[in-house]
């Protein structure tokens, strides 16, 4: 039985196509390059509004050289976010405390529970009574995606025994804004290379959050490891098994957060804040949508 391919008879209809990241577009041209009459596949990567999710006096304290004002902001969105959390959850976590947010759609390859998958290195990270950790989950699975389900599920059972975590439902524009605000870290931890672009990391630095993230989709592009946030080291993923890349992930990423981003926060509080302010500068020079715009009218519709 030949199965009619709706992709590939796209790209043969198309004259011109394009990935959502320059790593996507190296992906897609693997994926279907050997087949005939398929249209060039360029890449545009993805941007967010700065000025619809940035926070702006963050930014204006940021370019007045205001520490003070700075930190005093950040801690002020942190406390705002929270009452959010505990209108939905009960718990009300601390400003003053390290604060992970994963939140976002619920799929498969973007192993949202990932972290908890070492039970007892979660309980050390998130236990530690010199240096606490806090961690928002949030998002929902598509109706009919029963494995996203079981995540947000598992997830949801499990923060019931720690008052540190929580888990929030929905994602709405309103949430997503205060979430990002939140954050002191945003962790992004798709399955390399499955994340075509993402945004969300976009929007939570141009709102103080330094992101945390594998080496997939536009992050590839933007972070300068330990200079505007931290990435897990890539590896050829090809060849390795899941289950091997998805052990290397998780050790990777409890590295990070053991070795450098824990006792900077806590212990380095004037490199944390630089490393911070890099993301917030460099994601609005990059990654604004005006850049986006003007790139899918030069190099796809003047074309």
């Amino acid at each position: 039985m030949i199965r009619f391919n709706h992709s590939l008879a796209a790209l043969r209809f198309a004259r011109i196509a394009n990935g959502v990241s320059q790593l996507h577009g190296e992906v897609s041209r693997q994926m279907w390059g050997h087949y005939e009459n398929v249209a060039p596949i360029k890449a545009i990567t993805n941007a967010q509004n700065w000025k619809y999710w940035a926070d702006k006096q963050l930014y204006r304290f940021m370019e007045e050289g205001n520490d003070f004002g700075f930190d005093d902001r950040k801690r002020h969105l942190k406390k705002r976010a929270f009452d959010i959390v505990a209108d939905q959850t009960g718990k009300l976590l601390d400003p003053d405390v390290l604060t992970i947010v994963w939140a976002r759609r619920f799929a498969g390859y973007k192993r949202a529970e990932l972290l908890t998958r070492d039970l007892a290195r979660f309980e050390r990270l998130i236990n530690n009574i010199d240096r606490p950790v806090q961690i928002i989950w949030a998002g929902k699975p598509y109706p009919l995606d029963y494995p996203a389900i079981s995540d947000f599920n598992h997830l949801d059972h499990l923060s019931k025994s720690y008052k540190n975590v929580a888990v929030c439902i929905g994602y709405e524009l309103a949430l997503s804004k205060r979430l990002k605000q939140a954050a002191d870290i945003w962790l992004n931890n798709p399955r390399v290379p499955r994340e075509a672009s993402g945004t969300s990391g976009m929007t939570a630095a141009m709102n103080g959050a330094v992101n945390l993230s594998t080496h997939d989709g536009w992050i590839c592009e933007f972070i300068n490891h330990g200079n505007n946030g931290f990435v897990v080291p890539p590896i050829d993923y090809s060849a390795v098994h899941v289950q091997e890349q998805d052990q290397y992930d998780l050790d990777q990423l409890y590295k990070i957060l053991e070795e450098q981003v824990v006792p900077l926060y806590y212990g380095n509080k004037d490199t944390w804040r630089q490393i911070v302010k890099n993301g917030m500068r460099d994601v609005r020079i990059q990654f604004d949508s005006n850049r986006m715009a003007h790139e899918y009218y030069e190099e796809m519709y003047k074309a």
